[in-house]
């Protein structure tokens, strides 16, 4: 899936070249794939995003600006529902994407899923989180109880065995003493 935002490579506004720079730049952090289509200098690209955004999101004046944003055919949004999912953490979902693990959009999925299915049997994730934690703690403290305990193990067989070669020492000593 490629992502497509419309630009205006020869805007006169300001605004629109910020906005334009922000979404570039915050998929660029993403290292989402997307491909910018200029409108200024393609009247094709021109025509296929005023035909393509939804009658509902289109402004009064019915001629959407730039920057729009496409998940190859299926329209995302513009500059503002764009600012909004990111603020709220969920660009993935905004890009029709599935958010990398471990990041915060794919925690944040993670939870309402368990919220809306109770994967866990649980009302609340964060008391699965916070078991899952202690179990780990747990662990980790029987892990290094045993390591303790073998370590206590080893020195006690080293004790024992040089206790025995010092009664072998010995009992060679008195041996010699009593051969001469």
């Amino acid at each position: 899936m490629v992502i497509k935002v419309f630009l205006a490579s020869s805007s006169g506004s300001t605004a629109i070249k910020k906005k334009q720079q922000d979404v570039v730049a915050f998929l660029e952090a993403l290292k989402v794939d997307y491909t910018e289509l200029d409108i200024a200098c393609s009247e094709q690209n021109r025509m296929w995003m005023r035909q393509n955004v939804p009658e509902e999101k289109k402004p009064s004046n019915g001629i959407p600006l730039p920057p729009q944003i496409f998940n190859e055919e299926s329209y995302c949004g513009d500059y503002d529902t764009f600012f909004d999912a990111k603020e709220d953490n969920t660009v993935y979902a905004f890009l029709g994407l599935p958010p990398p693990p471990g990041s915060k959009e794919a925690l944040q999925a993670e939870k309402e899923h368990i919220m809306q299915n109770g994967t866990h049997g649980e009302e609340n994730p964060d008391a699965s989180v916070e078991a899952q934690e202690e179990e780990d703690e747990e662990q980790e403290e029987e892990d290094l109880h045993s390591q303790e305990e073998e370590e206590l193990q080893q020195l006690e067989d080293q004790d024992e065995r040089s206790s025995e070669e010092e009664e072998e020492e010995a009992e060679l000593e008195e041996a010699e003493e009593k051969a001469e």
